[in-house]
């Protein structure tokens, strides 16, 4: 049953399946509560009805809705510039659990696309409004579903690890081992092994990094954080990829797939990211849970 609402309220219908990218995008008006999302109270000004809407544009099961209960696709705010350089996609999909996606834009004009949104021609046109797409890189197996669709659409190069290859078979370009390599000019993939055997960071200008799900930014514990109740293939390689990255890795923003993002000082992230090295050095694996996660 959709939750109790006064008529004509924002609210959220029962599909909701607890992703946390609407409490993302609609802080202190979306909360959580009985393992979904919940709306906490109606907006009070413009500002907040447009939080709303980008929750309710990116909500994979489009769960959250208006009042009246019908999107208004003048209010969608896709792609979402987070700064000059980097933009949200939104319309996060159910075949890639809800995972968020990402447009890079290069010096030259060219664009890359880290992970994707759900599929959708429409979109597709909108995502190249920003420049040519010239690759799609794919942080892991879980968020493969839309990656040989877009890259075809674009004229793209697909991206995956040697260790997921199976699920992107067709895929352009097969990064392999565990050494870092330039992709572009100021773009490194750096394999990542723990959350997926093929898990990769995709890094930028030293100042973004795009951590697919091998480690995001915890608002429970206000900290840089790894989900070990939802690592597929290996904590103690996830430990040991972080143990080999916490010397080295360089970035201002984290933008991963599932979590929330964070822009800090470099050295910042450098002093958490070591600590998370730490702490994870001493994790066990668990069983798979996914209401174990601390968003």
């Amino acid at each position: 049953m959709s939750e109790k609402r006064p008529h004509g309220d924002w609210y959220v219908d029962e599909r909701c399946t607890n992703c946390d990218v609407a409490r993302q995008l609609a802080p202190g008006l979306i909360g959580e509560a009985d393992g979904r999302s919940v709306v906490l109270r109606p907006p009070r000004d413009t500002a907040e009805a447009r939080q709303l809407h980008a929750a309710a544009h990116a909500c994979p099961t489009r769960s959250v809705r208006p009042p009246g209960g019908r999107l208004d696709a003048a209010q969608d705010p896709f792609p979402m510039a987070l700064d000059d350089t980097v933009h949200l996609c939104g319309h996060n999909s159910p075949h890639t659990a809800g995972a968020n996606a990402y447009l890079l834009r290069r010096a030259d004009g060219t664009v890359m696309m880290v992970d994707t949104p759900r599929w959708s021609p429409s979109l597709a046109v909108r995502h190249e409004a920003l420049g040519p797409v010239t690759d799609v890189l794919l942080t892991h197996r879980d968020h493969a579903a839309h990656g040989r669709r877009y890259a075809d659409r674009f004229g793209a190069r697909l991206w995956i690890h040697e260790g997921d290859l199976d699920a992107a078979p067709d895929a352009d370009r097969v990064l392999r081992g565990t050494e870092p390599t330039e992709i572009g000019e100021g773009v490194l993939a750096v394999p990542f092994p723990g959350h997926t055997r093929g898990s990769v960071l995709y890094l930028a200008d030293d100042r973004y990094c795009f951590s697919g799900d091998s480690f995001y930014w915890s608002r429970a514990l206000s900290d840089l954080a790894v989900a070990d109740s939802v690592t597929w293939y290996s904590i103690g390689e996830l430990a040991a990829s972080l143990a080999r990255a916490a010397g080295s890795l360089r970035f201002e923003w984290l933008l991963p797939g599932h979590g929330d993002r964070r822009h800090l000082p470099a050295d910042d992230m450098a002093r958490r990211l070591r600590r998370l090295a730490e702490r994870t050095h001493g994790l066990r694996p668990r069983p798979v849970d996914f209401t174990a996660v601390r968003w």
